[in-house]
Formats: C-alpha cells, sequence, structure tokens
C-alpha cells in the first residue's frame, strides 16, 4: 500500500508540473499532453493489479482538473495500462529508451482516442484536427525529454518505499 501511495505522489507531481506548462504555454495556444507518462512505467515495472490501480488513480486527478466526462481518463488511461502490461514481455522494457518509446506511443494512443472522444461528429474533428496535430507533436517532443527524469523519479520513489510485508509462511 504504501508503494502505491508514493507513486500516486509522484503523479501529482506530474499533473501539478503539467498543469503549470500548460498553463504557462496558453498565450502560445498550445496544450502539453502527457498521458503516456501517467500510465508508462507502471504498467512496465508494477505487477498488474497496482500498475492498472496507479492508472486508474493518474486517470482519476487528471479528469478531476479536464473539461472532460468524469472518468474519460479513468478508461483511457486504465485500457492503456492493461494492453502495455498485456504485451510488456514483447516490449522493450529494461532501459530508458525502450521506456520512453513505449509512452510516446502510449501518449500518441491517448491522445487520439481522448480528441476522438471528445470531437462528438466527423465533421468536427476534421476541422479540429489541423489545431491538433501541433499540440501531439508538442507533447511527444517534450514527453521525450520528461520521460527518462520523470521514470528516474519514479524508480528513486520506489526505492523510499519500505518493502512490504511477505507474510508469516
Amino acid at each position: 500500500m504504501t508503494r502505491l501511495f508514493i507513486l500516486f505522489l509522484t503523479i501529482v507531481v506530474l499533473w501539478a508540473g503539467v498543469g503549470q506548462l500548460n498553463y504557462a504555454l496558453s498565450g502560445a495556444h498550445l496544450h502539453f499532453f502527457a498521458g503516456g507518462l501517467f500510465v508508462a512505467y507502471a504498467a512496465l515495472a508494477l505487477p498488474r493489479s497496482e500498475g492498472l490501480t496507479i492508472a486508474i488513480l493518474g486517470g482519476a486527478v487528471c479528469d478531476a482538473h479536464a473539461p472532460v466526462a468524469f472518468g474519460t481518463h479513468v478508461l483511457l488511461f486504465a485500457a492503456a495500462a492493461t494492453l502495455i502490461h498485456a504485451l510488456r514481455e514483447r516490449l522493450p522494457h529494461d532501459h530508458v529508451l525502450g521506456r520512453v518509446s513505449v509512452a510516446l506511443t502510449a501518449n500518441a494512443a491517448l491522445f487520439v482516442a481522448l480528441s476522438l472522444l471528445e470531437a462528438h461528429g466527423a465533421a468536427r474533428g476534421v476541422r479540429l484536427w489541423p489545431r491538433l496535430v501541433p499540440d501531439l507533436v508538442f507533447s511527444e517532443i517534450l514527453v521525450a525529454l520528461v520521460a527518462p527524469w520523470f521514470f528516474s523519479l519514479q524508480e528513486k520513489a520506489l526505492a523510499l518505499a519500505p518493502a512490504e510485508p511477505q507474510g508469516m509462511f
């Protein structure tokens, strides 16, 4: 339980940083989306139940502040974490570069899925893509830059967590 709480704190740090960056970038009409960072490490490094719990908590934090229907991020993050965990033996997750590539792929997929869900129709969605493409490119560049630091933060935070008792027998 302590491990989950400590990882949740790292998620809150990421959420706060993303919020501050988006506030600073609002004048430039850019939006940074980091959904892949909320799910990648937990899905790659933790057991399925813990990784899914962190993804759900991260989605709930994002839903609390986003102008979307509550549960949208939760469902998308949970689906991404489940898929990444199911494929993690086939994914390069032993090295930072592999984890970053998984985070980038998950980030792009989550961005597109969230954009399609919020477009509410094909005609409106087509008009939005010229606006969304720069956000996606910008987000991918920043995720690639931030991911090594964030994964290191999560690893160091887990190292601080006391070992969970394994039971008496």
